[in-house]
């Protein structure tokens, strides 16, 4: 250590001596051309001195005098500036020199403490890996307990309770960002290219659940006010007729929400939201249909209302959907927070078709979704029947009627499933609170 801070003093004193012996070097140059003006002025009024009378020699004399007096003063000026000069020149250089060897001491600091952060990451890395390997051990070998008989079911279910206490402990505070974060999938590689989009910290994870259920509230807006200002310019603006640019306008809105939505939604899978695949599957069917109907001919006159009607329903359907976007936005988000205070889902968890809410939303919002899938399904019968009748036999009708009817049978199908998961939950918490008030009663009897 000794010998590296003599040798970085050394380099620092040589590096200030250095640039104060060029400083010194142009300021003898400076001097020196001074001098040489002075002479070459005296060599040429010194004759004229002479042949002039006594009076005026004097004169001349101390004119001329004088004239060398303001060069002496000027070369001493000089002198004595110079030498501030290179006093403050040489005080920068010693300030620069200081400067360069302070950032060098701060990149060897950084450099060390970004090592150790990683040393220490790796060792909360292999730990958090071993945790939840022993977690879902202990599930198998508890099931399998319970299937030989060897473990009480009742002790089964509490331990089970306790292992999903810890692994929730485990997947929703700080230590998750040390657990493996899932694949990011051909999606986000096509378009986002191989960069790393899992966040460490849990506030920038959250922050980015925010952002998305942001943008899910303006596009639930957008969807009611897009499709509603197009059929009212249809009636009263157009005769009855789409023009072909307000309306590509929009179905190229469409594949901007849903690339958008389908990019969010992979980002927060990374990051640990619970999304089922086929909501994100659905997004894709979503963003081809919209990428599909840019290149779909617009009919005009003649007969423009009947070539136009699958447009007409289509519009519809995409009022119905803001509308039941915004019932999921406004009441089951608000069911998915109280969730999450009871421990029964995560916080980076979203609002999407197959979320349940509670009693009073099953009667309101799920008929309004039936009513939206199966609309859904009638559109895209509708555009397969024109093509096959003729009426407009192009191939883009027939693959968004069949896109249409594939994403009605997917929503319809999990949607189902969610219901039915959800019974089956509630029927087992109505079991445990009877058998609970049973053993109570037995207790006080």
């Amino acid at each position: 250590m000794k010998f590296g801070s003599a040798r970085n003093g050394f380099g620092k004193v040589q590096c200030c001596f250095g640039f104060s012996a060029h400083l010194n070097k142009y300021m003898d140059h400076c001097v020196l051309k001074i001098r040489h003006r002075r002479r070459r002025f005296l060599a040429g009024n010194l004759p004229s001195l002479f042949n002039s009378r006594s009076n005026q020699f004097s004169e001349n004399w101390v004119e001329s005098r004088s004239i060398v007096d303001l060069f002496e003063m000027g070369d001493s000026t000089a002198t004595v500036s110079g030498g501030d000069n290179n006093t403050s020149e040489r005080n920068a250089a010693e300030e620069v020199c200081r400067i360069v060897e302070q950032s060098k001491e701060l990149q060897e600091s950084a450099a060390t403490l970004i090592s150790r952060n990683s040393q220490e990451e790796a060792s909360l890395r292999q730990r958090a890996l071993a945790l939840d390997s022993s977690i879902k051990r202990l599930h198998s070998y508890i099931a399998s307990s319970v299937k030989k008989g060897n473990l009480d079911p009742k002790d089964a279910e509490k331990l089970v309770d306790e292992l999903t206490r810890a692994s929730y402990t485990l997947s929703e505070g700080d230590a998750a960002a040390f657990l493996p974060s899932k694949s990011y999938g051909r999606f986000l590689k096509m378009f986002l290219g191989p960069i790393n989009v899992h966040a460490t910290r849990k506030d920038v994870q959250l922050k980015v659940k925010e952002e998305y259920n942001n943008f899910r509230d303006r596009t639930a807006y957008l969807f009611l006010f897009f499709p509603s200002l197009l059929l009212l310019l249809r009636s009263w603006v157009w005769n009855g007729c789409f023009p072909a640019l307000p309306v590509q306008m929009y179905q190229a809105w469409l594949l901007f929400l849903y690339t958008g939505l389908a990019l969010r939604e992979n980002i927060l899978r990374v990051n640990g939201s619970d999304i089922r695949p086929w909501w994100i599957y659905h997004h894709y069917c979503a963003m081809l249909m919209a990428l599909i109907s840019l290149t779909w001919e617009i009919e005009r006159q003649p007969d423009c209302s009947q070539k136009q009607k699958g447009i007409q329903l289509f519009l519809k359907w995409a009022i119905m959907q803001g509308v039941a976007m915004l019932l999921q936005n406004r009441y089951q988000r608000q069911r998915l927070y109280t969730r999450i205070a009871l421990g029964k889902a995560r916080r980076m968890d979203v609002v999407w078709g197959e979320t349940a809410g509670v009693e009073g939303q099953i009667w309101l919002l799920y008929p309004i979704l039936f009513v939206l899938q199966a609309f859904e399904a009638y559109v895209g019968l509708l555009l397969l029947k024109t093509a096959v009748v003729g009426v407009v036999s192009e191939w883009q009708v027939v693959t968004c009627g069949v896109l249409l009817i594939i994403m009605a049978v997917g929503n319809f199908t999990n949607t189902v499933k969610t219901l039915v998961s959800k019974s089956r939950v509630k029927a087992k918490m109505k079991k445990g609170l009877l058998c609970f008030t049973l053993l109570n009663r037995f207790y006080f009897l």
